[in-house]
């Protein structure tokens, strides 16, 4: 039996964070309806990230929203929203991530859903909170990555403001938001009482930053600036980053400045006996003409025997290869009601050693319209 079993969650949710939180929940037992506008659905489905179309609809669609049931409803017309206020009695969590105002508006608000469920889980994403003045902005990733500083810890000195290559706020207040509504279901389930949970982006994204920021506030207000070249961490010295070999590249984390000129043979390096931090620039600049002189592997053999912190540079083609990946048995087959199959991720938790996949794929749009209908609203 999986842990979520038997709770129902019912998500309002599109795009990417509030569709990331209860993916998690889906994959730990609980049963997910996902509310969506009648025609179009989430905007997801056709908000292609790629050129990759998967069945009709967007690839990250069927990414994010696989193990999930369909029930497309305008809420905004009366009739309709009496036959969604039934499904939202039998529900343990509510969810979404509209921007402020916009549940109000639908009568939808927490203190109207807990009036019909007084002991829902009421969990919600914003953008920025909801007394920021940038509460009616848009509450995408990049724009969060933008007005959080992210942009100037990633690349070198030189780059500008580098965003990361992944949708990385989303997913923190995804994995945020499900943190609050596991915690709020253990509250509910020995106290038997509900709860409001809010999540922003532009806390997360804070959250996500607490070792830099924290070094900040207590460095005298220095930004953080990053290595010339090589960067990896604008708040550590030499070695730390990643380097090209003759064949490819090598990441090194923390090390000693003399151990490593010992062991890769580097004359130039023994000038210096410390590893100063101000000194990371020319550190680094030395290692990388030296480094490029072998392959990688010529420079794991040496270093990972000695127990320096290193690692080859994989892409997906090559990590997928590797046995340390295959053991894992990270990849699941997921099908959809018509048949279609696809590859994807499957869910990084164990519980006693199991782990959890579920060979649902993501559902089309109202597909389980009939049966939600039949099991909650014409009782």
């Amino acid at each position: 039996m999986k842990p979520l079993e038997n709770y129902l969650i019912v998500d309002f949710s599109q795009f990417l964070s509030g569709p990331s939180a209860s993916l998690r929940l889906a994959d730990l037992g609980a049963r997910v309806i996902k509310i969506e506008k009648p025609g179009t659905g989430d905007i997801c489905r056709t908000l292609y990230t790629s050129d990759l179309i998967m069945n009709g609809e967007s690839s990250v669609f069927h990414t994010i929203n696989r193990n999930k049931e369909s029930f497309a409803i305008d809420f905004k017309q009366p009739e309709e929203l009496e036959k969604l206020k039934k499904l939202l009695t039998k529900a343990d969590v509510v969810m979404h991530n509209f921007r402020p105002g916009v549940m109000e508006r639908v009568g939808l608000s927490y203190d109207e859903v807990k009036e019909i469920n007084p002991n829902i889980i009421y969990a919600e994403i914003s953008g920025y909170g909801t007394k920021s003045k940038l509460k009616d902005l848009p509450g995408q990733d990049l724009l969060l990555q933008s007005l959080t500083a992210l942009t100037w810890l990633s690349g070198n000195q030189e780059d500008g403001p580098v965003p990361m290559g992944l949708s990385i706020v989303d997913m923190l207040a995804g994995a945020h938001l499900a943190q609050g509504i596991l915690a709020a279901l253990y509250r509910k389930a020995t106290h038997s009482i509900g709860a409001k949970v809010q999540v922003s982006m532009l806390e997360s994204a804070f959250d996500f930053q607490f070792e830099t920021i924290t070094t900040y506030f207590n460095d005298g207000g220095e930004l953080p600036l990053r290595t010339k070249s090589n960067n990896a961490h604008a708040y550590l010295g030499a070695p730390y980053g990643i380097y090209k070999t003759e064949n490819g590249y090598l990441a090194l984390a923390m090390g000693s400045i003399p151990v490593l000129a010992s062991l890769l043979k580097c004359d130039e390096l023994l000038q210096f006996p410390e590893n100063k931090f101000e000194l990371r620039d020319e550190i680094k600049n030395i290692l990388a003409s030296h480094l490029q002189t072998q392959e990688t592997q010529h420079w794991l053999d040496i270093l990972e025997p000695a127990d320096i912190w290193c690692a080859k540079v994989l892409n997906y083609k090559q990590l997928f290869a590797e046995e340390g990946f295959q053991v894992l048995n990270f990849v699941q087959r997921v099908e959809m009601l018509d048949s279609y199959t696809y590859k994807t991720t499957r869910c990084p938790i164990r519980i006693d050693g199991e782990i959890f996949t579920s060979g649902k794929g993501s559902p089309k749009l109202g597909q389980d319209n009939e049966q939600i209908i039949k099991e909650f609203i014409e009782l």
